[in-house]
């Protein structure tokens, strides 16, 4: 049965040591609205984890506790021997907590690796956990049947020698009724102070039960999102599986399923809302449809003064970063010419730089004019004898053609928007090495012709590109690798998952056509076809996008000959594929003469990470690639 590595495990010093196979599967997946956050141990092993259902000023459940720190089951370095805390694991994409269904060891066992420590029930299915180290099971911290235990939250001791089963047990014992104490005063002040800061008219005690829902993260990546479109409005009933909203991430747009029913009782984020940060509050809902009318709209009124303070917040961090902006050469020029004021324009451009849009704009809008400003304030009325001398740059008035132009604001998609940040990225911290060459088209297109006239099977271009890139990397693995930024350090990947770049109307995206090698080109056809649809229709899952191993963008169906493509972190490569020409070259005929003859070539241009890939690695790539287009039957081997 398959093993899949956890996620990272909570424990006192070492790395993950466990794994989990699926006892029972579901047939249906669903993101629910909940965001586990990084655990944290501190010095005394007390355990650290955020909320994973956010609430609101005056908005809570007596079910909902907030608790940032764990109290109960802490205990110190100190007093304990070497040990392992195991914490409970995220064993899905989307669970938050979990059930202890049975315990397959008990205190005292000795622990081998591959043994089955106990039976978690997950929101998905029920896994077996399973260790990776061997050692004692010195202390169960939840017993066997208990219910919705959050993630991260300590569920046993392990040891590696049975004479510190007893320490630990002592340690524990002694420890276990001081910790819930301070735990439980600790609770108290911090829900004391969450009444304080309520908003104003709602008391939360008189709140019926509800649940907050907050933005969810659905892709590993995703730190904010937009609600795109509400499916449903105030006071209708939601059953399970329905579709709350729809929510553009950084990578797609993505449906918002229930995993409860329930009566959607108040929209806090309305549809249209941009950049909502993950765990902030979207909608509250409620069981009973009596109680929506006990949702009072003051719960709303709680953030005007957090979106206040926030503003002026704002303003005054966008003044001093308009004062102390990089500016432009360009930008510099226009504001020497017209005589502005740096520190009264706004800055769009990058790190706070001043563009010379920025400077175009305050231009037209008429902000900005030191003149006008310093002349107003020493004197209101000018006499002729004191009229200042007529400047020999353009004056703002004569400046006609800038103030009859007009222009439209485009908004950003969320897509667009990481698409900017991650290739500026890409190309200020990725050393890029550029290696081209051209192919010769002629047995490609003859081999598709024939595909399509013998066999009845079409199949584009690009299909094959896919096809025979995949067998070049499988050839040169260390153009198949990326670069580890934590470890500094090249990494092979395992299998060749090629990124094709497709053009959407929010942005591009890139879908996987994972081990491309080992596939044929009419399944890599009917893959790349079924992806591309997706990714137009917003409807790519996080697994048919997250990942791969090399991109491929192809502009041959523009009249683009040659291009230079910039590299998708955190792979290395990407090749860039012009369009075919006819172009006249020496061939050699039967009889070994040269002459000349019309062939179809092609320009490929390799984008590679210089860290990963050399000259020499770049080169061997490439030669394998062409060989591939020469012998084009090679591929079918």
């Amino acid at each position: 049965m398959a093993l899949s590595r956890l996620r990272q495990l909570v424990i006192s010093r070492t790395s993950p040591v466990f794994r989990v196979r699926p006892l029972v599967t579901t047939s249906r997946s669903l993101t629910r609205p909940t965001d586990v956050q990084s655990h944290i141990f501190e010095g005394d092993c007390t355990l650290l984890r955020g909320i994973t259902l956010p609430t609101i000023d005056g908005v809570s459940a007596s079910s909902v506790i907030l608790k940032l720190q764990f109290g109960v089951r802490s205990f110190s370095s100190s007093e304990l021997p070497l040990h392992n805390v195991l914490g409970m694991p995220a064993l899905s994409p989307t669970m938050n907590q979990g059930n202890i269904a049975k315990w397959r060891k008990k205190e005292g066992d000795k622990i081998e690796v591959g043994d089955i420590l106990c039976e978690i029930e997950t929101d998905k299915a029920t896994l077996e956990f399973e260790s990776l180290e061997e050692g004692f099971l010195a202390k169960i911290l939840v017993p066997e049947g208990s219910k919705d235990v959050p993630v991260g939250k300590p569920i046993a001791i392990t040891v590696e020698d049975p004479d510190d089963i007893g320490s630990v047990l002592a340690t524990v014992t002694s420890s276990s009724n001081a910790k819930e104490e301070e735990s439980t005063e600790t609770y108290v002040k911090n829900e004391d102070k969450a009444q304080k800061t309520s908003s104003p008219g709602v008391n939360p005690a008189e709140l019926p039960p509800h649940t907050v829902l907050g933005m969810p993260a659905l892709s590993p990546t995703m730190n904010e999102g937009n609600i795109a479109k509400w499916r449903k409005k105030e006071g209708e009933k939601i059953e399970v599986g329905d579709v709350i909203c729809e929510i553009e991430t950084d990578k797609a747009t993505l449906e918002f399923e229930s995993l409860e029913e329930g009566f959607l009782a108040k929209i806090l984020a309305p549809e249209g809302s941009k950049d909502v940060p993950v765990g902030e509050p979207i909608a509250i809902v409620v069981e009973d449809s009596d109680d929506i009318k006990k949702i009072p709209d003051a719960v709303t009124s709680g953030s005007g003064t957090k979106e206040e303070k926030a503003t002026h917040q704002d303003v005054r961090h966008e003044t001093r970063e308009q004062k102390t902006s990089r500016i432009s050469p360009s930008a510099k020029l226009l504001i020497t010419e017209f005589g502005l004021d740096a520190s009264l324009l706004k800055a769009t451009g990058p790190r706070g730089t001043l563009l010379k849009g920025d400077v175009l704009a305050a231009i037209k809008s008429g902000i900005g004019s030191s003149r006008t400003s310093s002349s107003s304030k020493e004197k209101p009325v000018s006499s002729p004898q004191t009229q200042p001398q007529t400047s020999h740059g353009p004056s703002l008035e004569s400046c006609s053609p800038l103030h009859s132009d007009t222009y439209e604001d485009v908004p950003n998609s969320q897509i667009r928007k990481v698409i900017a940040k991650r290739l500026l990225e890409s190309k200020y911290g990725t050393p890029h090495l550029y290696l081209s060459s051209d192919v010769i088209l002629d047995p490609l297109l003859a081999f598709r012709k024939e595909l399509k006239e013998k066999h009845n099977i079409k199949v584009s271009v690009n299909d094959i590109v896919i096809k025979a890139v995949a067998v070049a990397l499988r050839n040169v693995p260390g153009a198949n690798a990326y670069w580890d930024s934590e470890k500094e350090e090249v990494v092979s990947s395992d299998s060749v998952d090629i990124s094709i770049a497709v053009a959407t109307e929010k942005g591009l995206m890139t879908p996987i056509v994972r081990n491309a090698d080992q596939k044929t080109i009419s399944a890599i056809s009917i893959e790349v076809k079924e992806l591309a649809e997706k990714a137009r229709a917003s409807k790519l899952a996080p697994h048919e996008f997250q990942g791969g191993s090399f991109s491929i963008s192809n502009l041959g169906m523009f009249p683009v000959d040659q291009f230079c493509a910039i590299i998708n972190p955190p792979q290395a490569c990407i090749l860039a594929v012009g369009r075919g020409n006819k172009v006249v070259e020496a061939v050699i005929d039967s009889n070994g003469k040269e002459k000349p003859a019309i062939v179809n070539k092609m320009i490929l241009t390799l984008s590679a990470d210089h860290r990963v890939v050399d000259g020499k690695v770049g080169g061997a790539f490439l030669s394998a690639l062409r060989a591939n287009f020469s012998d084009i039957q090679r591929l079918l081997l």
